[in-house]
């Protein structure tokens, strides 16, 4: 199904910490899926940004002596530079703080307004007496209302997943001074999102846009009941954007954050001639978003109450995925194991990773563990083992030559490899990247078998099996291409090294099912290596001595 047009979205990270390998799961299984689009031809345009407001914000740049606007414009620079050294490629990858973004905000707003759904209310908000501000539901930590577990934030559980006020928090304290917060009152704006309600129930009930357990965990928690009025402002003092007809008050991130898709949208058509409204309210463009489990809630009711009510297009897809665990565990500070982007590129290729994590990712809403003792061996068998050395046991033999001049007999395997192109299509569109892996890498083995039966570096040996040399090395690297076409979503860079091999760019999905004959073989270059454990122990340990205090997820 080609020509299609579709934007395509990651969550927006926060601009008050450093990327890790927790983050990168979302980041890795976008940009994967933007790849495969792309090389089947569909018109895809992948966009970002920092999601840079927040009381979070101003306690970061307040904590090091700095402007937030420095803060977060440093943040940017660092987001980018570790995004891009895992080849994460944004067609445009903005910021929340943008003068786009603003102007989005106030479109919003005003259609908020003519649809009756604002309000003003005096609320009990919780104010902490030795910073002297208002705190955001993250700051404070207390007793869930609802099931009465300890520590937990003051927005939702994270035992039950009961959303609540920071002020129904029991025996609150505040995150940032450890003294208990007290109780003032302040207005603060409010959006209807109950108005909506049956249009909500429409869409997140239709089976087209959300993953089925997401629908149902929807269904059996929110919209069950009428739903609780949307809090959108935050009083003074507060990093973000002023709400135009209301002095002292800001739009609270949240609400302006998810708008932040579309001011970088805008950046992008701004920067390439193209039509805003093409992309936001055409019927013909996809919008799909990738976010973690954890901003279901604000992703799958407001949001698109906001851009129904905006009359801006809805998302065609919503894509969930779970949380990071390693070797079974949270990630821990102690043990070495929140990592930072930017440690494990001083210590590991960022392809493994990007494999190992498509091995891993399935269409569910399921957490993904990143084993570390699998992980070595995952790599080291797999890319190494099977798909590198497919090339290194075939290329060196026909280095500085060509290809035979028509493709020769190989019982059959690239005709199957090239059918079973539509299945690993199919299993890449719906994210079941796990499938994909698995039925590639069975072509991987069928190729390492007939390379095997037919020893190239036997028939070296025979000046008079030249011919069959040629062919067989011929049939070995038209197998290992198929291969690294298949995989080169996840492996861009061996897709690169494969292209400069065969002196023919891998552009196309199709192009599978067309062996290459005739063509020049470039001399072989080393393609990976094989990962130590002592790689990974020295990451951990480089992880566990990090002081620098990682950021929030936020969204």
């Amino acid at each position: 199904m080609n020509n299609r047009q579709i934007l395509v979205t990651s969550a927006l990270p926060y601009a008050n910490g450093h990327i890790h390998i927790g983050h990168l799961v979302e980041y890795l299984q976008t940009d994967i899926w933007v790849r495969f689009q792309k090389l089947r031809g569909n018109r895809t345009v992948y966009i970002c940004a920092d999601d840079t407001h927040g009381t979070a914000i101003m306690i970061r740049a307040k904590e090091e002596g700095i402007g937030e606007e420095e803060l977060i414009a440093s943040m940017q620079e660092a987001h980018i530079a570790d995004f891009a050294g895992f080849d994460i490629e944004f067609d445009n990858y903005g910021s929340t703080h943008s003068p786009e973004n603003r102007a989005l905000c106030a479109e919003f707003w005003a259609a908020m307004h003519e649809a009756d759904l604002v309000s003003e209310e005096e609320v009990e908000q919780l104010f902490d007496i030795a910073d002297g501000m208002f705190l955001a539901d993250r700051q404070v930590r207390g007793t869930c209302p609802k099931c009465g577990a300890k520590d937990q934030p003051g927005d939702n559980c994270s035992r039950c997943g009961a959303h609540y006020n920071a002020s129904d928090l029991v025996d609150p304290v505040s995150a940032l001074t450890g003294t208990a917060p007290e109780v003032r009152k302040a207005d603060h704006l409010f959006i209807n999102v109950e108005k909506l309600h049956g249009f909500l129930d429409d869409w997140t009930q239709s089976g087209k846009h959300l993953q089925s357990e997401v629908a149902n965990y929807l269904k059996g928690h929110f919209l069950h009941e009428p739903l609780r009025d949307w809090d959108v402002s935050r009083p003074a003092p507060y990093f973000g954007f002023e709400i135009p007809d209301s002095p002292g008050n800001y739009w609270y991130v949240w609400f302006d954050a998810p708008i932040g898709y579309m001011a970088s949208t805008s950046q992008w058509c701004d920067r390439h001639g193209e039509d805003f409204d093409d992309w936001w309210r055409s019927d013909r463009t996809e919008i799909h978003h990738f976010i973690g489990k954890d901003i279901t809630y604000f992703h799958t009711l407001f949001w698109p109450a906001m851009l129904k009510t905006a009359r801006f297009s809805l998302p065609a897809k919503i894509h969930i995925h779970g949380f990071l665990t390693v070797s079974g565990e949270k990630m821990s500070k102690s043990k070495g194991t929140f990592v930072r982007a930017s440690t494990y590129l001083e210590h590991l290729n960022p392809a493994y990773l990007r494999y190992y994590y498509a091995s891993k990712l399935t269409p569910r809403v399921d957490d993904l563990d990143l084993n570390l003792d699998e992980f070595v061996t995952k790599i080291n068998a797999d890319l190494v083992g099977k798909v590198v050395n497919l090339a290194s046991r075939t290329a060196r033999f026909l280095e500085g030559d060509t290809l035979s001049e028509t493709y020769p007999d190989d019982g059959g395997l690239f005709k199957q490899a090239a059918r079973d192109g539509r299945a690993i299509a199919g299993a890449y569109e719906a994210c079941d990247f796990n499938r994909a892996m698995r039925q590639i890498l069975a072509a991987a083995d069928r190729a390492n078998q007939f390379v095997e039966h037919h020893a190239p570096w036997v028939l070296k040996k025979d000046p008079d099996k030249a011919d069959a040399l040629r062919d067989v090395c011929t049939v070995g690297l038209n197998l290992f291409r198929q291969v690294a076409l298949y995989l080169s979503p996840v492996l861009p860079r061996l897709a690169k090294q494969t292209s400069e091999l065969l002196n023919r760019p891998i552009a196309c999905w199709d192009e599978s099912a067309k062996p290459l004959a005739g063509t020049p073989v470039s001399k072989f270059s080393h393609m990976m290596k094989r990962v130590k454990r002592e790689q990974v122990d020295a990451m951990l340990a480089a992880s566990t001595e990090e002081d620098a205090k990682p950021g929030q997820r936020v969204h």
